[in-house]
């Protein structure tokens, strides 16, 4: 009697260990897999990889710098999970953000950092090698900053050329930060807010976006933050005005990445 108890303790004990070990391995990112996990995630078919591009930068008194990074690694994840097939590499948080001596663009403001083109343009050049040689069939760059989208078609461009005879594709989609600036500016414009309201950086749609994904980004007295009350004029490194900013409204830029993105991967991917 007590050896069948003691029998029925153990498989109960196994089956818990098992089950647990099998939730911890569901997730996107590669990461918080282990290799054998990630080399059976590819050996059943995940065979595309994204990478997130985000940026260390200013935006204004009121939004954290590392808001580019929060919001392409939360982004990435749901455009993984949506497209059901892909896992999500580490995040690159260091990018071209301006000259560093003398100080331009961001790099004026104290936080931002910044890495020359060529040397942005080497790190996605073999972090795409590197997952190529893994077995990834897809590698999608998704850079939530538009200062370095060229880099990522030099870089894609460069090798696809390379991979042209095998499966291997290397993409650099607009759709992403298309849908995160054009297709989100033209929400805000048809529910009755103006270009210099919306802005282009650290303004009501910037602000917006970032407040769906996570309202920490965001300082809670951010509309008393504002120096000059001019929405068109840059001060503290704002171009808009985010003063009637909500994550309401966020999540309607959210909702368009994800979607226009999961389209235009499942197109870019698709083979004949």
């Amino acid at each position: 009697m007590i050896v069948s108890v003691v029998r029925l303790l153990l498989a109960i004990l196994l089956l818990a260990a098992a089950q647990a070990f099998a939730q911890g391995a569901q997730t996107v990112f590669l990461d918080e897999l282990t290799w054998t996990e990630l080399r059976d995630e590819i050996g059943a078919g995940r065979r595309t990889v994204l990478v997130p591009i985000g940026g260390t930068e200013q935006s204004g008194p009121y939004v954290v710098l590392g808001k580019h990074n929060v919001r392409a690694k939360a982004l990435s994840e749901k455009i993984a999970s949506a497209l059901g097939n892909a896992l999500v590499a580490p995040l690159v948080a260091y990018v071209p953000e301006g000259s560093i001596s003398p100080p331009t663009a961001h790099m004026r403001f104290p936080g931002t950092i910044s890495i020359p083109d060529a040397v942005f343009e080497k790190v996605l050049e073999y972090t795409a090698r590197s997952l190529q040689a893994h077995g990834f069939h897809d590698i999608v760059f998704l850079g939530d900053n538009g200062g370095y989208q060229k880099d990522e078609q030099r870089v894609a461009a460069l090798l696809n050329r390379e991979w042209a005879s095998t499966p291997v594709r290397v993409h650099a989609l607009p759709e992403y930060y298309r849908a995160a600036t054009v297709t989100f500016a033209e929400t805000l414009r048809e529910r009755g807010f103006g270009n210099d309201e919306i802005g282009t950086h650290a303004g009501l749609a910037d602000v917006s976006l970032s407040l769906a994904i996570d309202p920490k980004l965001v300082r809670r007295d951010f509309s008393q933050s504002m120096t000059d009350p001019n929405p068109a004029h840059e001060r503290d490194g704002v171009l808009g005005d985010p003063r009637r900013a909500t994550a309401e409204l966020g999540q309607a830029g959210v909702d368009a990445i994800v979607a226009q993105t999961v389209e235009a991967i499942k197109r870019a991917t698709a083979r004949p």
